[in-house]
């Protein structure tokens, strides 16, 4: 009797509260983070979901992401996804930076927040995403990349695929110091350098650029390799720019891109 009373009263809440705001403190990153969490409305007790993970661009916040989708709790109902979106705390670039020891967020998303998502939310270990749009696009395909063990695809939206075509930018060198100190730096962080490691690996990714973007070009080089590497890429280029209008535009296909996936196994 207990334990269906605890069954009615989970499904309960979680029909009343499908979304949940997560503040989670740690010594590898200087501020607590914001985890913004969906999930769908029927969640059942006994079931486990797939879990998406999503990252803002630079200078977004965690809540950026239901204007991108205009409410991002229907993407959970319809595809029966839970949906995280942490906090990049601005422009931490989704690593952990090599020049500032405070800034640990690679190590913060992998060895806590992920296996805190997966208890807290009944997670589908084999079948968990991460996506991103600009630097979020640089972090998916980045923690992806580092991690294919945790991780089943990644998706890209305008993503700067290879962050030492810009090693002039502010909250790079922020995050890399400078580019002709230590190119090494730059060039282990960068998704470019790190797709060699999916060579062989029967796993796939999507990505896609607007042609008027100034991130075309990155994202299209990306591409070249990935054919030369013979590596499973959905590559979608249409037109265009570096706004949120292209983003509400394309969303839709990395949610449907992953649907497809929960369905298939990786062998």
């Amino acid at each position: 009797m207990k334990s269906l009373l605890a069954i009615i009263l989970f499904t309960g809440l979680c029909s009343l509260f499908p979304q949940e705001l997560r503040i989670m403190k740690s010594d590898l990153i200087p501020l607590p983070d914001s985890i913004l969490v969906y999930k769908p409305k029927q969640a059942s007790f006994d079931k486990k979901y797939p879990l998406v993970i999503l990252l803002h661009g630079w200078h977004q916040n965690y809540k950026y992401w239901d204007e991108v989708t205009r409410g991002l709790q229907q993407y959970s109902d319809k595809y029966d996804f839970v949906i995280a979106c942490p906090d990049g705390l601005s422009d931490s670039w989704y690593v952990d930076s090599p020049v500032n020891p405070e800034w640990k967020l690679e190590s913060f998303y992998i060895q806590e927040m992920i296996p805190k998502l997966i208890i807290d939310y009944n997670i589908d270990k084999k079948n968990i995403f991460i996506c991103g749009l600009s630097m979020g696009g640089h972090g998916a395909m980045y923690l992806f990349l580092k991690h294919q063990d945790i991780f089943k695809s990644a998706g890209s939206m305008s993503g700067t695929l290879d962050i030492t075509a810009f090693p002039n930018t502010k909250s790079m060198l922020n995050a890399f110091g400078k580019i002709e100190d230590n190119p090494d730096n730059w060039n282990r962080n960068s998704c470019y350098y790190l797709l060699d490691s999916l060579k062989g690996n029967n796993k796939e990714i999507i990505f896609d650029c607007g042609t008027e973007d100034f991130l075309y070009h990155v994202n299209k080089r990306f591409y070249e390799k990935c054919l030369d590497l013979k590596i499973k890429a959905t590559f979608i280029s249409q037109p265009g720019i570096h706004r949120i209008g292209y983003w509400q535009k394309t969303f839709q296909n990395h949610f449907r891109f992953f649907n497809r996936l929960t369905q298939t196994e990786i062998k």
